[in-house]
């Protein structure tokens, strides 16, 4: 989930020579890129004289999305609600979200072409996928399956006692987020009901995102465990907060390898059989 750690080792390991893939980088300068600037410049028309430069191309507009700044791409996904708060129509939201989904799926199909590409043009022999927190929210078990096979998944689980800590700050500044469809559909009903509204024009976007997160967060938690139990390995947030450097990180690997064959708990490739990685699928090449 956002701010578990994630961004924070992808960071720190780049620092040590590893090649950092960003999920949400990928998705905002390959997959999601024209949509972005087409919704840019769609604002853009609305004011008479940006329109009038835009249309005589005196003006470019770029997207400078960066990996420690996915603004873009969350201005992108947008939130659910009265458009007077820049809010979103449930068709339009959906509609996004659906883009989003298809769009993280294809990017973290490109992660063998990725692992091939650092090695072989770049030099890197270390490898990170800071994969987004909505992974578990794909139903695309194709895509673990391609993960499993050429990555070990790390799940940073939240210790119980500081759940509310990550609730509370997702809560303070809320952010755009992507919902399964099952999800986001019982969530606006409870919501209109609770809140005693009748439309979704009328919903505050941020009161409503600051309201589901609690929801989403406790929904997400079995789906990243059923991740972890077959295909990874787990580590608390606590411990990941511990780690300053590139030993660190390996050391806490071991830790969380070791503990998982205590359990007596069977995981496949790639840490339990010590196999070498497959090599990259062409078809995930672009």
């Amino acid at each position: 989930m956002s701010g578990v750690g994630k961004t924070y080792l992808s960071a720190l390991l780049r620092r040590s020579d590893w090649f950092h893939y960003s999920g949400d980088y990928r998705i905002g300068t390959r997959y999601l890129d024209e949509p972005i600037l087409d919704l840019i410049k769609s604002k853009a028309m609305e004011v008479p004289f940006l329109r009038d430069l835009l249309r005589r191309d005196w003006i470019a507009i770029q997207n400078k999305i960066q990996v420690d700044d996915l603004g873009p791409v969350l201005s992108f996904v947008g939130q659910l609600g009265d458009p007077d708060k820049n809010g979103l129509s449930l068709q339009e939201f959906s509609r996004r979200q659906a883009m989003y989904r298809e769009a993280e799926i294809q990017a973290m199909r490109d992660v063998p072409a990725f692992i091939d590409k650092a090695r072989r043009i770049y030099g890197y022999r270390h490898f990170v996928n800071d994969v987004g927190g909505s992974l578990c929210e794909l139903e695309e078990p194709s895509v673990i399956d391609l993960l499993a096979r050429h990555t070990l998944i790390l799940y940073i689980r939240v210790p119980q006692q500081d759940e509310i800590k990550l609730i509370r700050r997702a809560q303070a500044d809320p952010k755009p987020l992507y919902f399964r469809p099952a999800f986001l559909k019982s969530a606006v009903k409870d919501y209109l009901a609770e809140r005693e509204l009748t439309y979704v024009a009328d919903i505050d976007p941020d009161d409503f995102t600051r309201w589901v997160f609690p929801r989403l967060f406790h929904s997400r938690v079995p789906r990243y465990e059923s991740i972890a139990r077959p295909h990874g390995y787990v580590v608390e947030s606590t411990e990941v907060a511990a780690v300053r450097d590139e030993q660190d990180f390996l050391a806490l690997i071991e830790t969380a390898i070791a503990r998982k064959a205590a359990a007596g708990e069977v995981t496949g490739y790639p840490a339990s059989t010590g196999a070498t990685p497959p090599a990259p699928e062409p078809e995930d090449t672009d």
